[in-house]
C-alpha cells in the first residue's frame, strides 16, 4: 500500500481557499509590537553587560537599545565573541565600529567587514587587512553593492 495521497481538484481548491493569508513583515510587526524601551530595560542591560558569562554579554552587545557608553565598554571586552557581536550590530555608533577595525580577532574584523553601517574609511582599512578572510569579505560586500 502506498502512502501517497492524491487529492481531487475540489480538495486542492478547498485547501487553497482555506490557506492562511501571508502577512508582510510590516503587518506582522504592527500586530506584535516590541515592548517600549524603559529605564528598567536599560538598567538590566547595564547589569547583564557585567555578567561573568560572555554569552550573556554577547546578548547585550547584540541589543539595538543599549546606550552608547555601554557599547563603548563592550568594545573593550576581553572576549572576542562579545566584540564580534558588537561589530555586526547595526545600531552601534560609527566611532565605536571604527575602533574595532584594528581588533586582534580576525572574527571581529570579519563581522565588521559585512556590517552595512561601517563607514567607508573603515572599509578602506579592512580592504588592506592582513587576513585573507577579512579582505575577501570586503570584496564580497563591495560586489554586492555593485550588483545592486
Amino acid at each position: 500500500m502506498s502512502c501517497i495521497r492524491f487529492n481531487t481538484p475540489a480538495q486542492r481548491q478547498a485547501m487553497r481557499d482555506h490557506a492562511p493569508v501571508m502577512l508582510t513583515a510590516e503587518e506582522a510587526a504592527a500586530l506584535h509590537p516590541a515592548p517600549a524601551v524603559t529605564e528598567s530595560k536599560i538598567a538590566r542591560l547595564r547589569l547583564l553587560a557585567t555578567h561573568a558569562n560572555p554569552k550573556i554579554r554577547e546578548s547585550v552587545a547584540s541589543s539595538y537599545h543599549a546606550p552608547e557608553d555601554l557599547f563603548e565598554t563592550l568594545a573593550h571586552d576581553a572576549d572576542a565573541g562579545v566584540r564580534a557581536c558588537l561589530a555586526r550590530n547595526e545600531s552601534v555608533p560609527c566611532d565605536i565600529l571604527r575602533s574595532l577595525a584594528d581588533d586582534e580577532s580576525e572574527s571581529v574584523r570579519g563581522w565588521l567587514a559585512v556590517n552595512f553601517f561601517v563607514p567607508a574609511d573603515v572599509m578602506d582599512r579592512l580592504a588592506d587587512d592582513p587576513s585573507d578572510t577579512v579582505r575577501s569579505l570586503v570584496r564580497w560586500k563591495s560586489d554586492l553593492a555593485v550588483a545592486n
